[in-house]
């Protein structure tokens, strides 16, 4: 009897493995959005995935979404953290490389927004949330970074970056947020034309308007962001329809495979169904 008759239909052969199958990726912020969606998309391509969040039943629930996208149960770990603190970001990369040995690629996806409860806006707010805003969303990049370069480094990973479409020169009520995404978009310039030396990859995303519940997590009420969602009507998107988790995450794995992006270095792409191309003072004129 020959030997391929008992090979599992599930086994993959050689000519079947896609870019991902065994490699480990770290999802920072993957309890919702974004970077949910990333972690199961990662997963569904073979990946072992490490994820992470601050509250622990939505992390669960992407922890079963992974699963349910095709991951093993020790194709996963799972980690309750804060970004901000120095050592859960060690913990997070020692836990990883302790369960499946080292990292391939690591998706800088955890942000905030800063919404003042009493109504301030601009540089009316107190620079202590811009204090926040860069810990967020820029420092916390550069020290997992770091932490995880050493891995990174002898698998010639790569690095993707989360930013937004508000970190480009538009007005906006959030501007701590702005300069704060801003400083990323410089960072992951700097950052590739560094680690490119040493075989590392470094791209960023820049999401539009995606449904997911950034606003809520940021403070303010779900009604408020259904208003927001209302206003971002299909009228005011040239794609005639907002971004959904699964599109960005779609664009980070993209830019995550080697295979595919070798020779994309140093970019911040652009996801926002066509919005910053419809200005709101120019067009239709």
């Amino acid at each position: 009897m020959s030997r391929c008759m008992f090979r599992s239909h599930s086994a993959k052969s050689s000519s079947e493995m896609g870019f991902f199958d065994g490699k480990v990726v770290i999802v920072t912020g993957s309890s919702s959005g974004i970077g949910r969606a990333t972690a199961a998309l990662f997963s569904k391509a073979g990946a072992k995935v490490t994820i992470t969040g601050r509250k622990p039943a939505a992390l669960a629930e992407t922890k079963a979404l992974c699963l349910k996208s095709g991951a093993k149960e020790g194709d996963i770990v799972e980690l309750i953290g804060d970004v901000t603190d120095e050592i859960f970001l060690e913990k997070l990369v020692n836990e990883t490389v302790k369960k499946f040995g080292t990292v391939d690629v690591l998706v800088n996806n955890a942000g905030a927004a800063s919404f003042d409860s009493t109504g301030k806006q601009g540089i009316d707010q107190p620079v202590t949330a811009f204090d926040h805003m860069l810990n967020v969303n820029v420092r916390s990049v550069i020290r997992l970074s770091q932490l995880a370069l050493p891995y990174l480094e002898k698998t010639k990973g790569a690095i993707v970056n989360v930013s937004s479409i508000g970190a480009h020169p538009i007005h906006t009520s959030e501007a701590y947020y702005a300069a704060a995404k801003a400083c990323l978009d410089q960072m992951t310039v700097q950052m590739a034309g560094d680690l490119i030396k040493k075989g590392v990859r470094v791209n960023g995303v820049n999401p539009g308007p995606v449904k997911t519940n950034f606003v809520v997590t940021a403070g303010l009420s779900k009604e408020l962001q259904d208003q927001m969602f209302y206003a971002m009507s299909s009228d005011n998107i040239p794609l005639g329809r907002m971004g959904q988790p699964e599109d960005i995450g779609k664009v980070i794995l993209f830019l995550a495979d080697r295979s595919q992006s070798e020779v994309i270095i140093g970019q911040r792409i652009v996801a926002d169904c066509g919005v910053l191309m419809k200005n709101a003072v120019l067009s239709g004129l």
